[in-house]
């Protein structure tokens, strides 16, 4: 059975992409686990992966007075209402991670309003 394609863009192996790109998706891989497939896709583009993650840095690493996963419950409820599956998997699990809490991110995916954020959250 031969297997349907990842994307319909080339897809890098990590040992062809520059260095700071390759850094960057292991780190990635470090914290959350695994690494995200629109990452190895997005990388066939360097430039444009770059500026992904600057955007992605200034957004999520920023001293803003949310921790880490406040924001990341920001991420999954907006993916949950826009019904984009990819990004709630991806940022779920990432939320699952900070929160030590493995119902969490599919609780605010399904219906924020009737999940259990107040107790995470640090007011």
């Amino acid at each position: 059975m031969n297997a349907k394609p990842m994307s319909l863009y080339p897809v890098p192996t990590l040992e062809s992409l520059p260095t700071d790109i390759r850094e960057t998706i292991l780190a990635v891989q470090e914290k959350a686990g695994f690494i995200p497939n629109v990452f190895i896709t997005l990388a066939h583009r360097p430039d444009e992966f770059r500026a992904f993650f600057a955007y992605h840095d200034a957004l999520m690493l920023r001293d803003s007075g949310l921790s880490k996963a406040e924001k990341e419950m920001i991420v999954v409820a907006t993916s949950g209402v826009n019904h984009c599956l990819y990004c709630v998997v991806a940022h779920g699990a990432v939320l699952r991670i900070y929160q030590k809490n493995p119902l969490i991110g599919d609780q605010i995916a399904i219906d924020h309003k009737k999940s259990d954020i107040l107790s995470l959250i640090h007011i």
